[in-house]
């Protein structure tokens, strides 16, 4: 779509560094300083223009971009409008609520698209936010902090004048503000609000307003957060444009409300009375553009749509503005328009799904049990799990402020099992406040050696312990059956020993107590227990593809997920590939504990380059491959830097280089 500029500063230069591959061509661009408008013209092959008008007049543009100084929004926008072109404007919107909303209703009188920056709550960071709120980690949210310290911009803006008029609400304000109410709803009203103007007496300019600003606002949903803007406080000082979130069972800290792309530590966790840690987007860093924000709305009026969303929620933060001003000068609370600003919906988002279903065979979602949905559609899983394992190191640890440490950070795959014997203990962790709203989690239990012919009672026993109706995977833990030895309950309260002997039953010769129980009968009993609805899904660990063509011979249900040990030693091709053209999900356990695996010089290699650690590489490298890997650690900063490694992107030739390690003859 054509587009036009209005304004060639310094932030039409960030729009139009990106202009180039998006859907939008610059055809013009216009500015009061007609030689700035024809240095960015000239760049792009766009007509320029000193006056707007005269533009509108001679360029057909669908959509204007508008881009002038604060203060000039409103009135570019209204004649972009009353011309019928579409308009995307720099923020604010306006700086005078009533402005603002007769722009929006211009528009939909006209049945134009009207948007405003920032785009900052569609970018990855603020996203992965509104989704560890909306999973219910941290309780009801009561109360925040909010900054929005813009900085002393006669030090480091080229152009300050814009920023001193309106001051450190209409610009820096803006971001956590956009943040909070596309998450929260409008804001009910101002409780209380005071400005100063405190400002360095060699500075020539100053400020026309207050230049350091505090409110307490409320929003119609329940939260209460201060807000803190200032031109005072230093640019990128600590608390820079941050948001913290508190609620009855945990806070969230966002350390830049702007940020265009989210770093490893960009959001961090903290359950209620633990330490914070990182919660890493699950996915590799992507930097958003300024430009996507016209791109945005470039592509809605190519499907027909005209959105004014946005525009709406902009007239509402400039509404909010509004009355932080009116509450610091009157010092009484000031009600705020909602300005069609909709209540917040921040039902639980479900577990996320593997960035790239395409290698996996044809896509889907895991259905409820009884649907076969089991059958040929790969079930969505999170590109990394956590594996609950007691043994660490030979000998059995407690894994419940690991596996804690975990959910903090985001995991949402946990792998358990009966073997384990702590599975009463994360049901504990799962029904104590803080805990994710169950349809956010994929819990994977197994049935053990002993339970061949006694799966349902397994199955049962492992829902009681965890505190849930279904699994939403349960799997054969081996293919092997061992003699009966009773339900396996609350084996963490035992003594190794006892654990050992109920675990792993031996007869007179020292050797494994087997039972005469085929592979394609405890299939058969797995299968129903899907049918009585005790599991989502059903799967099989540490088999072969021979073992799995038997299971498929006769199965009227396959297995949706299959769990196998896997890593660069043993990338196990043949049976990924086999899964994958059936749309069953591999899931690689024990993907960091092969020895020596962490110490090559490939993997230390690669990491170096791509800033990452060896564990890292080859987490990433199973990710690459549609493996979903389920590595199991105490430590709080392995926990972390584990789920990191879904942000790690390696390239063809890493991967190549990682598929070299394959050895043919390893064993444990």
């Amino acid at each position: 779509m054509e587009c036009a500029f209005v304004g060639a500063g310094s932030v039409a230069r960030r729009y139009a560094s990106g202009i180039d591959g998006s859907r939008l061509e610059l055809t013009a661009v216009c500015d009061l300083d007609v030689d700035r408008a024809r240095d960015l013209a000239n760049r792009h092959d766009a007509a320029a223009y000193a006056d707007l008008d005269a533009m509108l007049a001679d360029v057909g543009a669908p959509l204007v971009v508008n881009l002038t100084s604060h203060g000039s929004h409103a009135s570019v926008s209204r004649r972009a409008l009353r011309a019928d072109r579409h308009v995307f404007s720099e923020k604010p919107l306006a700086l005078d609520a009533e402005r603002a909303a007769d722009l929006v209703a211009t528009a939909e009188r006209r049945g134009l698209a009207l948007a405003c920056a920032p785009i900052n709550h569609r970018c990855d960071a603020q996203r992965h936010v509104r989704w560890l709120l909306g999973d219910e980690r941290l309780g009801p949210v009561r109360l925040g902090y909010a900054h929005a310290h813009v900085g002393r911009v006669t030090e480091w803006h080229d152009d300050p004048e814009s920023f001193l008029a309106v001051g450190p609400l209409y610009d820096g304000a803006v971001y956590p503000l956009n943040c909070l109410v596309s998450w929260f709803g409008p804001i009910e009203r101002v409780r209380v609000a005071d400005g100063f103007a405190p400002w360095p007496d060699r500075e020539t300019e100053t400020p026309e307003r207050d230049s350091h600003v505090e409110a307490t606002l409320e929003f119609r949903s329940g939260p209460t957060v201060r807000l803190t803007a200032s031109l005072y406080a230093p640019h990128r000082s600590r608390e820079f444009n941050s948001l913290e979130l508190h609620g009855d069972d945990g806070s969230i800290y966002l350390a830049d409300s702007g940020a265009l792309a989210a770093d490893a530590d960009t959001v961090r966790v903290g359950g209620n009375g633990r330490d914070y840690v990182d919660a890493p987007h699950p996915a590799p860093r992507r930097e958003r553009r300024y430009v996507d924000g016209p791109a945005r709305v470039a592509a809605a009026v190519a499907s027909g749509r005209r959105p004014v969303e946005s525009a709406r929620r902009s007239a509402h933060v400039v509404a909010v503005c509004n009355a932080v001003e009116s509450a610091a000068a009157d010092g009484a609370p000031v009600a705020v328009d909602a300005h069609g600003v909709p209540a917040p919906d921040l039902s639980p988002p479900p577990v996320r799904p593997h960035r790239d279903g395409r290698k996996t065979g044809r896509g889907g979602t895991a259905g409820g049990a009884g649907d076969g949905a089991s059958r040929g559609a790969a079930v969505r899983l999170p590109p990394v799990g956590f594996g609950c394992s007691r043994y660490r190191d030979g000998e059995y640890v407690d894994r419940v402020d690991s596996i804690a440490t975990a959910l903090d950070a985001g995991y949402r795959l946990l792998d358990a099992a009966e073997l384990y014997g702590n599975e009463g203990r994360i049901g504990d962790l799962l029904d104590a406040p803080g805990s994710p709203d169950r349809e956010g989690l994929f819990l994977v239990s197994k049935v053990w050696n002993t339970n061949h012919e006694h799966v349902a009672e397994a199955c049962e026993g492992t829902l009681e312990a965890l505190g849930v109706d279904a699994l939403d995977c349960y799997m054969l833990h081996w293919p092997t059956a061992w003699e009966y030895q009773g339900p396996l309950r609350d084996l963490a309260d035992r003594p190794p020993a006892e654990q050992e002997a109920l675990t792993f039953p031996t007869g007179d010769d020292g050797e494994p107590a087997t039972v005469d129980a085929s592979l394609t009968e405890t299939w058969a009993r797995l299968e129903r227990v899907y049918e009585r609805g005790l599991a989502r899904t059903i799967g099989v660990c540490n088999v072969g593809v021979d073992r799995l063509e038997r299971i498929a011979a006769t199965a009227d249900v396959l297995p949706a997920v299959v769990q196998v040990e896997s890593h660069p030693y043993l990338p196990r091709r043949e049976l990924v590939e086999w899964c994958h053209e059936r749309g069953i999900r591999v899931v690689a356990h024990s993907p960091l504990s092969a020895p020596g695996l962490l110490d090559e010089p490939v993997l230390r290699e690669i990491a170096a380059d791509r800033d990452a650690a060896p564990a890292q590489v080859a987490l990433a490298w199973q990710v690459e491959r549609g493996v979903v890997p389920i590595p199991s650690s105490n430590d709080p900063e392995h926990i972390v830097e584990n789920l990191g490694a879904a942000r790690v992107e390696l390239s063809a030739v890493d991967r190549e280089r990682v598929a070299t390690l394959a050895d043919p003859d390893f064993e444990r």
